[in-house]
């Protein structure tokens, strides 16, 4: 559902949505933890933290209501996007419909590989971001996002409504990784 009348979705779903963007864009994910620093590279960042985002509001009272109001924030993000980029009128919506079906596949997939457990994670992650299907290549950022979830579920649904809680470090996953290497 779009925004009735074009309305903003508020400042606090803005705000979250600028903190996953801020986020995926830390240069530690692309020089340290190997994502590859390409417009496809930084979308699946984005969309990654968009699902561990997504993943905990599922949990909160009114979390439905803010996470399709979150998802409709990144659906008009995209499409703004998209046209800035000279993308015509008539291609826009194909275009969108193929990064929704990018997102679902690929928080199914991550959802799945977390409640298997085990190497699933980094084979999903290395899988569908670094382009690698080394496991071990793709821990740092399974090390990540396992520690990202584990502290989203810690901040309490008033903060995380609020938009009032960080990420996780990435730099300290890829530290620990390179020490252990």
């Amino acid at each position: 559902m779009l925004w009735p009348f074009n309305r903003s979705p508020g400042p606090t779903i803005e705000a979250i949505y600028g903190m996953i963007v801020a986020q995926a864009r830390l240069p530690a994910f692309y020089e340290r933890i190997h994502v590859p620093d390409t417009v496809n590279g930084r979308f699946d960042m984005v969309l990654l933290h968009l699902w561990m985002v997504l993943r905990r509001l599922k949990t909160c009272a009114g979390g439905a209501k803010a996470s399709q109001a979150l998802l409709d924030h990144f659906c008009s993000d995209m499409d703004a996007n998209l046209r800035e980029m000279g993308v015509g009128d008539l291609t826009v919506p194909k275009r969108i419909l193929k990064f929704a079906e990018a997102f679902y596949g690929r928080a199914n997939a991550y959802d799945a590989a977390l409640q298997a457990g085990g190497p699933d994670l980094p084979q999903a992650l290395g899988r569908n971001i670094l382009l690698d299907s080394d496991a071990a290549r793709a821990e740092p950022l399974a090390a990540y996002v396992r520690k990202t979830i584990r502290h989203l579920e810690a901040v309490d649904e008033r903060r995380l409504l609020a938009g009032e809680w960080t990420f996780a470090d990435p730099a300290t996953m890829a530290q620990t990784h390179e020490a252990v290497s």
